[in-house]
Protein backbone atom coordinates (compact mmCIF):
# COMPACT_ATOMS: atom_id res chain seq x y z
CA UNK A 1 0.00 0.00 0.00
CA UNK A 2 2.84 2.43 0.85
CA UNK A 3 4.57 1.62 -2.46
CA UNK A 4 1.40 2.54 -4.41
CA UNK A 5 1.14 5.89 -2.55
CA UNK A 6 4.82 6.69 -3.22
CA UNK A 7 4.49 5.88 -6.96
CA UNK A 8 1.24 7.86 -7.20
CA UNK A 9 2.82 10.81 -5.37
CA UNK A 10 5.87 10.75 -7.65
CA UNK A 11 3.71 10.66 -10.78
CA UNK A 12 1.64 13.59 -9.51
CA UNK A 13 4.77 15.66 -8.79
CA UNK A 14 6.18 14.85 -12.23
CA UNK A 15 2.91 15.86 -13.92
CA UNK A 16 2.76 19.14 -12.01
CA UNK A 17 6.41 19.85 -12.85
CA UNK A 18 5.84 19.25 -16.57
CA UNK A 19 2.76 21.49 -16.57
CA UNK A 20 4.69 24.24 -14.77
CA UNK A 21 7.54 24.08 -17.31
CA UNK A 22 5.10 24.15 -20.24
CA UNK A 23 3.35 27.23 -18.84
CA UNK A 24 6.69 28.90 -18.07
CA UNK A 25 8.04 28.44 -21.60
CA UNK A 26 4.73 29.43 -23.18
CA UNK A 27 4.63 32.63 -21.15
CA UNK A 28 8.05 33.61 -22.54
CA UNK A 29 6.59 33.97 -26.04
CA UNK A 30 5.06 37.17 -27.37
CA UNK A 31 1.93 36.68 -29.43
CA UNK A 32 0.97 39.01 -32.27
CA UNK A 33 -2.55 38.86 -33.76
CA UNK A 34 -3.36 39.90 -37.31
CA UNK A 35 -5.95 42.69 -37.54
CA UNK A 36 -9.09 42.20 -39.62
CA UNK A 37 -8.51 43.12 -43.24
CA UNK A 38 -10.72 44.68 -45.91
CA UNK A 39 -8.55 43.01 -48.58
CA UNK A 40 -8.82 39.43 -47.25
CA UNK A 41 -11.68 39.64 -44.69
CA UNK A 42 -11.88 35.91 -43.90
CA UNK A 43 -8.16 35.60 -43.05
CA UNK A 44 -7.07 35.33 -39.44
CA UNK A 45 -3.88 34.31 -37.75
CA UNK A 46 -1.12 34.87 -35.25
CA UNK A 47 2.64 35.16 -34.95
CA UNK A 48 4.43 33.78 -31.89
CA UNK A 49 7.89 35.07 -31.10
CA UNK A 50 10.22 33.54 -28.52
CA UNK A 51 13.94 33.52 -27.79
CA UNK A 52 15.97 30.44 -28.64
CA UNK A 53 19.06 29.20 -26.82
CA UNK A 54 21.30 31.34 -29.09
CA UNK A 55 19.38 34.54 -28.23
CA UNK A 56 17.78 34.67 -31.66
CA UNK A 57 14.09 35.42 -32.09
CA UNK A 58 12.16 32.34 -33.19
CA UNK A 59 9.16 33.35 -35.34
CA UNK A 60 6.20 31.03 -35.95
CA UNK A 61 3.39 32.39 -38.14
CA UNK A 62 0.09 30.57 -38.71
CA UNK A 63 -2.82 31.78 -40.86
CA UNK A 64 -6.08 30.32 -41.99
CA UNK A 65 -8.46 31.29 -44.78
CA UNK A 66 -5.95 33.49 -46.63
CA UNK A 67 -7.19 33.62 -50.23
CA UNK A 68 -4.84 32.76 -53.09
CA UNK A 69 -3.03 35.97 -54.19
CA UNK A 70 -4.13 35.34 -57.78
CA UNK A 71 -7.73 36.00 -56.62
CA UNK A 72 -6.92 39.54 -55.47
CA UNK A 73 -7.71 42.58 -57.57
CA UNK A 74 -5.21 43.24 -59.05
CA UNK A 75 -3.93 39.68 -59.15
CA UNK A 76 -0.53 38.96 -57.55
CA UNK A 77 1.84 36.01 -57.56
CA UNK A 78 2.86 35.59 -53.89
CA UNK A 79 2.35 36.80 -50.36
CA UNK A 80 5.50 38.12 -48.67
CA UNK A 81 5.86 38.34 -44.88
CA UNK A 82 7.65 41.40 -43.50
CA UNK A 83 9.01 42.02 -40.03
CA UNK A 84 9.57 45.52 -38.70
CA UNK A 85 12.40 45.54 -36.17
CA UNK A 86 13.62 47.90 -33.47
CA UNK A 87 17.19 48.14 -34.79
CA UNK A 88 17.22 47.22 -38.45
CA UNK A 89 14.07 48.47 -40.22
CA UNK A 90 11.77 46.31 -42.33
CA UNK A 91 12.93 42.85 -43.45
CA UNK A 92 11.50 40.31 -45.90
CA UNK A 93 11.33 37.08 -43.86
CA UNK A 94 9.78 34.84 -46.49
CA UNK A 95 6.88 34.00 -48.75
CA UNK A 96 3.65 32.26 -47.82
CA UNK A 97 2.18 29.32 -49.67
CA UNK A 98 -1.53 28.81 -49.07
CA UNK A 99 -2.90 25.30 -49.39
CA UNK A 100 -5.53 22.92 -48.06
CA UNK A 101 -4.98 19.46 -46.64
CA UNK A 102 -6.47 16.09 -47.48
CA UNK A 103 -8.62 16.17 -44.34
CA UNK A 104 -9.81 19.79 -44.60
CA UNK A 105 -10.60 22.18 -47.41
CA UNK A 106 -9.77 25.18 -45.21
CA UNK A 107 -6.81 27.15 -46.57
CA UNK A 108 -3.81 27.32 -44.24
CA UNK A 109 -0.46 29.11 -44.42
CA UNK A 110 2.53 28.95 -42.12
CA UNK A 111 6.08 30.23 -41.82
CA UNK A 112 8.84 29.42 -39.34
CA UNK A 113 12.07 31.40 -39.23
CA UNK A 114 14.61 33.02 -36.91
CA UNK A 115 16.04 36.50 -36.69
CA UNK A 116 18.74 38.17 -34.66
CA UNK A 117 16.67 41.38 -34.65
CA UNK A 118 13.85 42.06 -32.19
CA UNK A 119 10.50 42.30 -34.02
CA UNK A 120 8.06 45.14 -33.41
CA UNK A 121 5.28 44.13 -35.82
CA UNK A 122 4.60 41.91 -38.83
CA UNK A 123 2.72 42.54 -42.04
CA UNK A 124 1.96 40.69 -45.26
CA UNK A 125 1.91 42.14 -48.77
CA UNK A 126 0.74 40.72 -52.08
CA UNK A 127 3.65 40.91 -54.52
CA UNK A 128 4.67 39.79 -58.01
CA UNK A 129 8.10 38.62 -56.80
CA UNK A 130 9.04 36.96 -53.49
CA UNK A 131 12.68 38.09 -53.57
CA UNK A 132 12.11 41.82 -53.18
CA UNK A 133 13.96 43.86 -50.55
CA UNK A 134 11.22 46.43 -49.81
CA UNK A 135 7.43 46.13 -49.84
CA UNK A 136 5.93 47.31 -53.11
CA UNK A 137 2.55 45.63 -53.33
CA UNK A 138 -0.74 45.82 -51.52
CA UNK A 139 -0.62 45.33 -47.72
CA UNK A 140 -3.20 42.67 -46.88
CA UNK A 141 -2.62 41.98 -43.15
CA UNK A 142 -0.83 43.61 -40.20
CA UNK A 143 -0.34 42.49 -36.59
CA UNK A 144 -0.75 44.20 -33.29
CA UNK A 145 0.89 42.93 -30.06
CA UNK A 146 -1.35 40.89 -27.80
CA UNK A 147 -0.41 39.78 -24.31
Amino acid sequence: MKLVKIIHSGTTCLTIGILFLALFFQSCATKYVFNNSNVVPAAEGTVKVSMDKNNNYKVVLALKRLADPKRLNPSREVYVVWMETEQNGTKNIGQLITSSSLLSSELRSSLKTESSFKPVTFFITAEDNAGIQYPQGLEVLRTHPSR
